[in-house]
């Protein structure tokens, strides 16, 4: 089924928009998959909150912000996507921080912080998502990584608690976020493994508790000119280097240690390499693309192949960054 314009939600009191049936297609950044039973973009913060109070806890559920590290397959999700742009996008500075949302893409946050004579943030603008999906990876690029910056974090409930965290709450690492245990409960790091087997709670609820809405990041006063200089240099240097003229999830892989994982697909002959509608992109080895309306299928079978191949000619496993999530066709 596929639905074109959205009808209200059937409880009472919220002002967001209900889709059901809604092509993921429309909402990820690869541009391929299956359609979500049903997708809800809350008004603003208390109006997800409002959702949730209201939302079984079983329900299974999964925060989306630009769709960029994220293939739903072709069988489509059970459950509810919650759209995070163009919702939770509060972007402001809290005294010496910056207070930023979820829905807040990452190049957003660089040129804002630049314009408040802060640097250090500038490398945000080259993680093609949001603040949420930043924290629950600790996404970064360029030599910096999102919890170098994150002083504290706002999180919300499954049944609409809203509550601050500390980063010594947290388990951090390369790409890995997990929640330190201590209430019978995890959060994870927001990747799921192209064989399906989940390793993430956020952003992955129906697997934990807790969701990241929003983050206070320090950043350090300084020279507004250079920052932008280097926002320009760094947005040039993603142009010439990434397949940016087609639909991709950005880097498919996590870099292993000592290594990196463009290198080892590009030493094993894979640039290039097709599935269906989906290509090893010619320019840069660890994205994939899609070339020529590639399926969810498509994608997930070349991910594996990959790493199969990786695996078979080098010995060294690599691990997707991209979240594969649903049912297959």
């Amino acid at each position: 089924m596929n639905m074109s314009e959205p009808t209200q939600f059937s409880a009472t009191g919220l002002r967001g928009e209900m889709f059901r049936d809604e092509p993921m297609s429309r909402h990820v950044s690869w541009r391929a998959g299956g359609a979500a039973q049903r997708v809800y973009q809350p008004a603003d913060l208390a109006d997800l909150q409002h959702f949730l109070r209201q939302t079984p806890t079983d329900e299974s559920l999964i925060a989306v912000g630009l769709g960029s590290n994220l293939l739903v397959r072709d069988g489509g999700f059970r459950g509810t996507v919650l759209l995070m742009v163009g919702a939770l996008t509060e972007l402001r500075m809290d005294g010496q921080y910056i207070y930023a949302q979820a829905g807040v893409p990452g190049a957003k946050l660089a040129r804002f912080a630049a314009s408040n004579n802060l640097c250090g943030g500038e490398f945000f603008v080259g993680i093609p998502g949001t603040v949420g999906g930043m924290l629950a990876m600790n996404a970064g690029c360029y030599g910096g990584e999102t919890w170098q910056k994150v002083r504290r974090v706002q999180v919300l409930t499954r049944r609409g608690e809203l509550m601050e965290r500390t980063p010594q709450e947290y388990e951090i690492g390369y790409r890995h976020v997990k929640r330190i245990q201590d209430s019978g409960f995890m959060i994870r790091d927001g990747v799921r493994s192209a064989e399906g087997v989940t390793e993430s709670c956020i952003p992955h609820p129906e697997a934990c508790d807790e969701f990241f809405v929003g983050a206070w990041l320090k950043l350090e006063t300084g020279d507004v000119e250079a920052a932008r200089k280097e926002i320009k240099t760094l947005m040039e240097k993603r142009s010439a280097s990434q397949p940016l003229q087609l639909p991709n999830a950005g880097s498919v892989f996590r870099n292993p240690p000592g290594s990196h994982a463009a290198k080892l697909i590009e030493e094993c002959g894979l640039k290039g390499r097709r599935v269906g509608g989906a290509q090893v992109s010619e320019k840069h080895a660890n994205f994939i693309v899609n070339v020529d309306k590639a399926t969810a299928t498509d994608i997930e079978n070349l991910i594996e192949e990959v790493r199969a191949e990786v695996e078979s000619k080098t010995g060294v496993q690599l691990h997707p960054e991209v979240r594969i999530i649903g049912e297959r066709a």
